[in-house]
């Protein structure tokens, strides 16, 4: 599955730190899938242990973590929707990812000149939001400007119904109501995803403080940006961007010893693809083996031959049954004959709903 996480913010609030920091620490080696691509797009792996176990059992050829896309989405300001700055190039990229990451200034420094000329991390926030609620009422607008007089002309019911879920739409947004904030039925959902809007998306915050503050895990400015997270049911993920670009330039051991010198625990880094990861409700199956130890991602509820269909077309296709194991019984035995011989290997039809962890062999035939 192709995944993408797009980061925005003002200018000046960290955002290209951010970017920089995820591009020289996961950046891929040319042998790894989508490793020469444009510049502001960085390809990322998801850090997973199970997949190191996997590799130190099989001792394979390769090993391919699972990935996904963070893209730098540079441009906006106040106007971006009517074309200020970028805001063309910044909306028409935006429409393109799954997520969006919104990086917050949270810290004062005199040297780095704010936009709006002091800290406020509430009032930047409102700022993004207000330009993305507005290009969505623009495409709103004009697709109720065409269907609306079909809808009355012709009776068509899948019109009425298209026009009714609009005006909730418009509605909505003309209260400033982002939609991901507004409750929609599956037939509505279903129906939204014609049109790509942006306020739909799922949003992460991130909380960009000083290195003092990313010791401690808060701030004024960070407690306020959760308050107004929580308000809509967002998180908000706290570290020091600058500290994360620092860290990046490390070997392992010494990051891990920059980290308790400075009295922060994990990566703020790898606590924001682990949260960006669980935004999006994926998951990780793998295939393993002597020839490749391979990571995967998949929706959760997602069914075995869809999951299949992830690998080849022609798995899901010709799909005819799964063998699965479980990376814990795997783990707890220490071997796959082991998990063979306590009968734990179990074989999976189409019906099956994948699980996180799950080690499978799809037999298929076309």
């Amino acid at each position: 599955m192709s995944l993408k996480a797009g980061i925005v913010g003002l200018p000046n609030v960290g955002k290209s730190t951010l970017f920089n920091a995820i591009t020289k620490k996961h950046i891929l080696a040319a042998n790894y899938p989508f490793a020469t691509i444009e510049p502001n797009v960085g390809v990322v792996t998801v850090p997973d242990t199970r997949l190191d176990f996997l590799a130190n059992l099989y001792n394979p050829k390769s090993i391919v973590p699972t990935t996904f896309e963070f893209i730098d989405i540079a441009g906006l300001v106040s106007g971006a929707s009517n074309g200020e700055g970028l805001g063309n190039k910044f909306l028409s990229h935006i429409r393109e990812v799954d997520a969006i990451v919104h990086v917050v200034r949270c810290f004062d420094d005199e040297n780095i000149t704010h936009v709006a000329g002091v800290t406020d991390p509430i009032r930047d926030v409102e700022i993004i939001n207000t330009e993305l609620i507005l290009a969505d009422l623009e495409i709103v607008a004009n697709r109720l400007g065409k269907i609306e007089k079909k809808a009355e002309t012709t009776k068509d019911k899948e019109a009425i119904k298209e026009v009714e879920v609009l005006r909730k739409v418009k509605e909505n947004l003309e209260k400033n109501i982002s939609l991901r904030n507004v409750l929609f039925d599956e037939e509505e959902i279903l129906l939204l995803k014609n049109f790509n809007f942006i306020t739909l998306k799922k949003v992460i915050y991130v909380a960009n403080v000083d290195e003092l503050s990313a010791s401690v895990d808060d701030n004024e400015y960070s407690l306020k940006l959760k308050e107004y997270a929580a308000s809509e049911n967002s998180s908000v993920i706290v570290m020091c961007a600058k500290l994360e670009s620092d860290l990046a330039d490390l070997q392992d051991e010494e990051r891990e010893a920059f980290l308790k010198d400075v009295g922060i625990a994990n990566s703020g880094l790898d606590k924001l693809i682990f949260a960006t990861y669980d935004l999006l409700d994926l998951a990780t199956f793998f295939t393993s083996g002597k020839d490749e130890c391979r990571a995967w991602t998949f929706k959760k509820g997602m069914k075995a031959p869809n999951c299949a269909g992830i690998i080849h077309s022609d798995f899901e296709r010709g799909f005819i049954r799964a063998e699965v194991m479980s990376f814990d019984d795997l783990y707890e035995a220490g071997s796959e004959i082991k998990v063979r011989e306590k009968g734990k290997v179990r074989i999976e039809g189409k019906d099956y709903l994948m699980q996180d962890g799950d080690i499978c062999y799809f037999r298929f035939n076309v």
